[in-house]
């Protein structure tokens, strides 16, 4: 199996001196296709910095990151630009719908902005996908946020993605809707092929993941996979490496 994405040593300091705040230490993370991995851990822990560099939107002080087999650490802003555009799908907890378009106009925005053909039967294939068929012509804000998350799903989805990365995807949601969107996010992995990263601080959407990542003050403490994750949803005690911790 393939590695979509890669941390090789990835570090991520902000300010100078004393003063610096080290967000991410020496990370080293492989994530295969195919597979849904979650990043937990308290806040200040780094979690939302692994997403931003691993999704190539902030740039490591050190270390190497590869993307569908790119190395993305130290390329130039235009050529990042586009490959976000084109191999990265976003899903975040404000949803971030545009208010003037339609739901249909919103999911195939990303095809409109990198200058694709757009197709409108594409959207509403998975606008039915999620739940939303029929729903094509509403405005964001006529739908609840549990439908918006929807959108943002397909619209994340409407691209050839190496990698879905979401932030939080139900943490401004009720835990039915929660529910209902992991399931929508791992059918997106076990039938559509698709691999999603994503940061929760919720015990029951680790309890969906393939792989859990924790990270304590920017350094991964623990990696536990498949097989591994107890049915709370809590991991089972094993070291960064994969072995037991003592």
């Amino acid at each position: 199996m393939n590695n979509v994405l890669e941390l090789e040593r990835v570090s991520r300091s902000y300010g100078r001196g004393g003063r610096a705040v080290h967000a991410l230490c020496e990370v080293e993370v492989q994530v295969p296709e195919h597979s849904l991995t979650a990043v937990t851990e308290p806040s200040g822990s780094g979690k939302s910095t692994f997403l931003q560099c691993a999704a190539g939107l902030d740039r490591p002080t050190a270390g190497v990151m590869r993307l569908g087999g790119r190395v993305i650490s130290g390329m130039k802003e235009r050529g990042l630009s586009r490959l976000r555009r084109t191999h990265v799908g976003f899903v975040f907890q404000s949803f971030n719908l545009l208010p003037a378009l339609t739901v249909q106009q919103n999911v195939l925005l990303p095809l409109r902005l990198d200058g694709r053909p757009r197709g409108p039967a594409r959207a509403r294939e998975l606008l039915a996908r999620v739940g939303l068929d029929g729903r094509e012509d509403a405005r964001p804000g006529q739908l609840s946020g549990g439908e918006q998350q929807r959108v943002a799903i397909a619209r994340a989805l409407i691209t050839e993605l190496d990698v879905v990365f979401a932030d939080e995807p139900t943490g401004s949601l009720d835990q039915e809707t929660g529910a209902e969107i992991m399931n929508l996010l791992r059918e997106a992995v076990d039938q559509q092929g698709a691999t999603v990263v994503l940061v929760t601080h919720d015990p029951s959407v680790t309890a969906r993941a393939d792989r859990v990542l924790r990270l304590a003050h920017g350094r991964l403490v623990q990696d536990s996979r498949a097989g591994t994750v107890a049915a709370s949803g809590v991991p089972r005690a094993t070291s960064a490496a994969g072995g037991p911790v003592r």
